[in-house]
């Protein structure tokens, strides 16, 4: 990636005074959750059946949390459409059962961190806030959190703004909570149409490359660039700032 897309001139006077982070994607494999649910759900189909099914799941929840951003349908939190979703993925393979529905929609709930989350997470902790903001309602990230071992001073659901990213209510949440300006947050994601979001309510931004993620587009300008929550770690630790 160019230079010019990694990183802004503005880094060398990056200062802020918390960290915003997204949490599907960013700091665990939403698709290696989903994947391990529906191979419990039918444990002899091949991998070309799953990878169908989870783009059956992933698609109904992006096209429903569309419809709530256009107004199209009133705010449902992630359970509904996870669900939802389940419901899709069982009925596409014969499985009429409501309690193994349930128990599918619930690995939206169990999702592994990737290899760097934690201990990047812990060494992020030791000097910045750290303000979890997610699409996950409160009930799912409350699981999700203990599921994967998530560090977080506080962790903020889209739920409580009844909306969804990047809906700017849900970034002002984490300016509220707070308490600064929005330029004086960094919010760190693994897709750049979340950082877009933040970057219109004046939120500083920092790109973490993940093999689910979002990736930066030639127009996008980001204050940071990074390969992983370590990479990230060691660059903030370069520009300085609270806790250094």
């Amino acid at each position: 990636m160019p230079a010019s897309l990694r990183e802004t001139s503005a880094m060398t006077s990056l200062e802020f005074d918390a960290l915003v982070i997204d949490v599907l994607g960013t700091l665990v494999d939403e698709p290696a959750g989903i994947r391990a649910g529906i191979r419990a759900l039918v444990p002899s189909l091949e991998g070309a059946g799953v990878e169908e099914l989870l783009t059956l799941w992933q698609r109904h929840v992006e096209r429903e949390q569309r419809r709530v951003l256009d107004g199209a349908r009133p705010y449902l939190t992630s359970d509904v459409l996870d669900l939802e979703a389940a419901r899709l993925v069982a009925d596409a393979v014969g499985v009429h059962d409501p309690a193994a529905v349930a128990q599918l929609a619930r690995s939206g709930r169990r999702l592994p961190p990737w290899p760097d989350t934690v201990p990047g997470l812990d060494r992020l902790a030791q000097r910045f806030p750290l303000i979890g903001l997610s699409n996950a309602g409160r009930s799912a990230l409350l699981q999700l959190n203990a599921h994967a071992g998530l560090r977080w001073h506080q962790a903020l659901s889209a739920e409580d703004a009844r909306t969804c990213k990047p809906d700017p209510a849900v970034y002002q949440l984490a300016v509220t909570v707070s308490g600064r300006s929005p330029d004086r947050l960094l919010m760190v994601a693994a897709h750049a149409w979340d950082l877009r979001g933040a970057q219109a309510l004046g939120l500083r931004t920092a790109y973490v490359a993940r093999p689910v993620g979002d990736p930066p587009t030639s127009s996008d300008r980001f204050d940071l660039h990074a390969d992983g929550l370590a990479d990230l770690a060691d660059r903030l630790d370069r520009a300085g700032g609270p806790g250094s």
